[in-house]
């Protein structure tokens, strides 16, 4: 499958759903199956399905292990660091103290495709980097619980399949939201992000993003399959979607816990826009048209696609008072622009005047404010960047937050920034 893979991760991410996102985007369900029914494990079942999530509904990928005792079920839905994957109310663990090596060889025992395999033991090897500099210990004295269970065994095993299945080569994460407080683990309170999630955020350059939401939305599983198949840091400037897979979590944070995985297309913008471009200017001088027709005519040129439109106060002659409409546009779209000039004013005729323009390149950027999210503007000229948050956006966040525009429009320069030069 052709494309570029785009993992919104607004509520975090973790092994379960991603898996569960790239199963509702279209990766065989029969060869992930297969996949994991071929690796020297046992005492396990999966479970796949359709549920809700607030309203959404997704996909749910769930690994169901057997022989639990109660006081493991009952430590590890008060949290633990190394099972984070219940985190997302995912899975109860088994306290099995395998290695890297104990996993390799589970890997190397199955059926999965040599892509497959390799991403996968990529994926384990930057789990087992991350709790080697937590614990202090070379790699390969490190055990690990969360590497070991057999649940986190089949996520990124069964992430890997999918991965390979759908022929997935390149892949956007602009960032991970992340909660705020504690978990609870055998060591006692851990803060979130907790210690693996740090080092890998911190190993890969991935970006955080902080919720005001209490517990942990990025686990070590979703964190390292993000730093082993992260290509790119931003969208293209223009694309098209076409897939769109939704892989839901299990905890509850107040609004949909979901992973969204799109498969898009990027497309060429019209123009490069670093370079000159070539735009058509209309004038006319106006002195018998009431205010009111002017506003009209002004609105509909601007959504008909004029890249601008003023006013600008003038006299005429024998030093009548009036005024300049001036129009910049696309050359394609003069003829239109006109017949709206003559249709809504009372001029009786239009210069056009061909002129080139240099534009800064630009991109969009969404910033994530405590009152919500903020469209910013990046221009970029010389090396030089400057941040503009975009009117619209800012006001419609105003009037739902009760914040002030002020506040939010620096405050969404700042993040911008502040986000771009870490």
């Amino acid at each position: 499958m052709s494309g570029i893979l785009y993992l919104e991760c607004a509520t975090g991410i973790s092994g379960d759903m991603t898996v569960a996102a790239l199963l509702d985007l279209g990766a065989s369900k029969i060869k992930l199956l297969a996949a994991l029914e071929s690796l020297n494990v046992s005492g396990y079942g999966v479970s796949i399905s359709r549920t809700n999530s607030h309203g959404v509904e997704a996909c749910s990928f769930d690994v169901a292990l057997e022989h639990e005792h109660h006081e493991h079920e009952h430590e590890h839905e008060h949290g633990h660091h190394h099972e984070h994957e219940h985190e997302h109310g995912h899975h109860h663990h088994h306290h099995e103290h395998r290695n890297l090596a104990d996993v390799t060889a589970i890997l190397n025992s199955g059926s999965l495709t040599p892509g497959a395999r390799s991403l996968a033991l990529k994926m384990f090897g930057i789990v087992a980097e991350a709790e080697s500099r937590a614990h202090g210990k070379p790699v390969e004295e490190v055990h690990f619980h969360e590497v070991g269970a057999i649940d986190s065994i089949v996520d990124i095993a069964a992430a890997a399949v999918c991965l390979d299945d759908l022929g997935i080569t390149d892949v956007v994460v602009t960032g991970l939201s992340e909660g705020t407080g504690f978990v609870e683990c055998q060591h006692g309170l851990l803060p979130v992000p907790v210690p693996a999630v740090a080092n890998i955020a911190s190993a890969y350059g991935l970006p955080l993003r902080i919720r005001e939401v209490q517990g942990e939305m990025v686990t070590p599983t979703g964190a390292a399959i993000v730093a082993a198949i992260r290509t790119r840091d931003r969208l293209p400037e223009e694309f098209t979607i076409r897939r769109i897979g939704l892989g839901a979590g299990k905890r509850d944070f107040g609004m949909p816990n979901v992973l969204r995985a799109m498969l898009i297309e990027e497309t060429a913008p019209r123009k490069n826009p670093e370079t000159p471009s070539d735009v058509t200017i209309l004038e006319t001088n106006i002195d018998d048209s009431t205010g009111e027709a002017l506003g009209l005519a002004m609105e509909s040129l601007l959504t008909a696609g004029a890249l601008d439109v003023h006013y600008i106060p003038t006299f005429m002659k024998k030093n009548r008072p009036a005024w300049l409409l001036r129009v910049i546009c696309r050359n394609e779209d003069a003829p239109e622009l006109e017949r709206i000039v003559f249709e809504q004013t009372s001029t009786i005729g239009i210069r056009r005047i061909p002129a080139g323009r240099t534009c800064l390149k630009r991109s969009v950027l969404t910033v994530t404010l405590p009152a919500g999210e903020v469209r910013v503007k990046k221009c970029e000229f010389e090396g030089r960047a400057y941040y503009y948050p975009e009117y619209e956006s800012v006001r419609a966040l105003a009037e739902t937050s009760g914040a002030l525009f002020a506040d939010l429009f620096r405050d969404a320069a700042e993040t911008a920034r502040a986000a771009d030069e870490n």
